[in-house]
């Protein structure tokens, strides 16, 4: 394990409350934990913002019965097959299908992506989830 680093915050009471009220919700063992996380999750969102190799996840709702959907989805998705590791396709029911895009790349190229999947037509709704390899996170 790194080196431990001690050092302290000062919180308005109202503040710090929360905070712990955040911490009891979220299951987290003490508040370190807790901010930790939240440092973490900041980095993440700085290495999207400056279009580093990244990596993610896209999910899909849509019927698969619409007219030409599925092949425009798929059409999509191979032209930008260089940032796409993984799908998974999975039958909720008769109709609906949900669709797990597991994607690596720079972050300008899976949100342009995100977005061409998500304005198709008759998609019922689309998810994106932000994530990091990890090689600069602690």
């Amino acid at each position: 394990m790194p080196n431990l680093v001690r050092f302290g915050v000062s919180l308005e009471d109202d503040l710090l409350n929360k905070f712990d009220r955040h911490i009891k919700q979220h299951k987290y063992t003490n508040r370190s934990e807790a901010v930790r996380d939240l440092i973490r999750e900041e980095l993440v969102k700085k290495e999207w913002t400056e279009n580093k190799e990244v990596t993610g996840a896209i999910t899909l709702v849509y019927d698969h019965h619409t007219r030409e959907l599925v092949n425009k989805v798929l059409d999509i998705q191979h032209d930008h097959h260089d940032c796409i590791l993984s799908t998974q396709h999975i039958h909720l029911d008769h109709h609906n299908c949900f669709e797990i895009i597991v994607t690596k790349g720079k972050s300008m190229e899976i949100e342009k992506l995100y977005m061409k999947l998500k304005s198709v037509k008759s998609v019922k709704h689309a998810g994106f989830m932000m994530a990091t390899k990890g090689k600069d996170l602690a």
